[in-house]
């Protein structure tokens, strides 16, 4: 199963801010806390794609094979404070990769206790297996450099400024290219943000 085909919408964005719903979906997840490109975000992002792979082994053992999809993650600050203006290093984050729904907690358990015995990775034991429903979101995507991001960022604002729409939930990324191989210029990332009608 190609999970980029299964759910093309939720893995799709226009070059324009659109407003979108999404159903449950459900989800392997460790947070953190950090600067991204820190020690403790790489380390992470390499714990949650071990364990990802491990349930990927572990389903195509019993006949349902799929390809992991692409990483995401879910951003806030503990502040009053605009998120771009509070220091990287005090960012929150919980890093996603999404899983097909004939995923359980018993495979994924399984797959962690394997991975702690066999590769000896501590961190597996901070992944938890969620579902999350975003419902109503405003999302665009944004293609550049992460440093870029405010200016798609703006869009969406005026769009829920126009709607009359506040925030109803953490901003979310899905990160379509891999940095190591495709040019600041050229990255694509969507930006969704879960809103609801301002009262």
């Amino acid at each position: 199963m190609d999970l980029t085909k299964e759910y093309k919408t939720y893995y799709t964005a226009k070059a324009i801010p659109e407003i979108v719903e999404f159903d449950k979906a459900q989800f392997l997840a460790i947070e953190g806390r950090g600067a991204p490109g820190s020690k403790e975000f790489t380390a992470k992002i390499e714990a949650l794609y071990t364990i990802a792979y491990g349930v990927k082994n572990l389903c195509k053992k019993q006949g349902n094979d799929f390809g992991v999809p692409k990483l995401e993650g879910l951003w806030w600050v503990e502040s009053d404070k605009a998120a771009l203006e509070v220091p990287r290093e005090e960012w929150r984050w919980k890093l996603l990769i999404r899983m097909p729904k004939f995923v359980t907690s018993e495979i994924v358990e399984k797959a962690e206790a394997e991975t702690i015995k066999k590769k000896d990775i501590e961190l597996a034991q901070e992944i938890m297996f969620e579902k999350i429903t975003e419902g109503k979101c405003i999302q665009i995507m944004h293609v550049g450099p992460y440093s870029t991001e405010p200016e798609s960022l703006s869009k969406m604002r005026k769009l829920m400024e126009k709607k009359n729409l506040i925030e109803n939930g953490l901003h979310h990324e899905i990160y379509l290219s891999d940095p190591r191989r495709v040019p600041g210029e050229k990255m694509k990332t969507i930006l969704r943000q879960p809103v609801k009608e301002r009262t």
